[in-house]
């Protein structure tokens, strides 16, 4: 006869930062004695596009304990769950949600991500983009951020932050006078991704001229 084993699982946040890892530790218990189980294979799954998926593999330590990590770039639902083996039935713990933070990284990868899109005036995506139609979407992709699909009106969004304080992930806004025409995403070292013109992909490009403002949304 096959017991279910007990479990006890932790997270050691429930909410990350952008970059930081998970660590999702599960202890397992024979159901009758309480003893630990010092055996047996424990799978972390993802829960991605209506199906749970196996993101890794480890092996209960003598003291019943197992640690399974993760580096999620958005919110995601795990799971763990312990594999049947001729002594034990299989044993999955509840959904466990975690949250990712947005900020300047997240922004940041999320522009990186769709490098070679080629411009289409007045796109907005998923796979073309005008200047103002690329941040737009980057924003409200990475940070939940709602901007307008113009380039002058998204300089009054945001906070305002001086060309010496710019940090990856800050909004530029080129401008004529003070009319904005051209958006971007800083990406540090005096390069910003953008979708530039006609004929032009998505890219990392050399900042060019000094009439521009910077705003940060995250």
């Amino acid at each position: 006869m096959k017991y279910t084993p007990t479990v006890r699982v932790s997270v050691s946040s429930r909410t990350l930062s952008y970059g930081q890892k998970v660590r999702i530790t599960a202890r397992y218990l024979n159901p009758k004695s309480g003893a630990p189980l010092h055996f047996g294979i424990v799978q972390l799954q993802k829960y991605s596009s209506g199906k749970w998926r196996t993101q890794s593999a480890a092996k209960v330590g003598s003291s019943g304990y197992v640690n399974l990590y993760a580096k999620p770039t958005s919110y995601t639902v795990y799971r763990a769950v312990y594999l049947s083996n001729g002594y034990y039935n299989w044993k999955t713990t509840s959904a466990l949600k975690i949250s990712v933070r947005a900020s300047g990284a997240k922004v940041l990868a999320e522009a990186r991500s769709h490098t070679g899109a080629l411009y289409k005036f007045a796109a907005a995506g998923p796979k073309r983009f005008d200047c103002s139609g690329f941040t737009m979407y980057v924003y409200k992709k990475a940070a939940g951020k709602s901007l307008p699909h113009k380039a002058n009106s998204q300089q009054h969004y945001g906070r305002a932050v001086s060309k010496g304080a710019k940090q990856i992930g800050d909004l530029i806004i080129f401008r004529s006078g003070s009319y904005g025409y051209h958006a971007g995403i800083y990406a540090g070292a005096g390069y910003m991704y953008d979708s530039p013109h006609t004929g032009a992909r998505v890219g990392k490009h050399k900042i060019y001229g000094s009439n521009y403002v910077v705003r940060r949304l995250v």
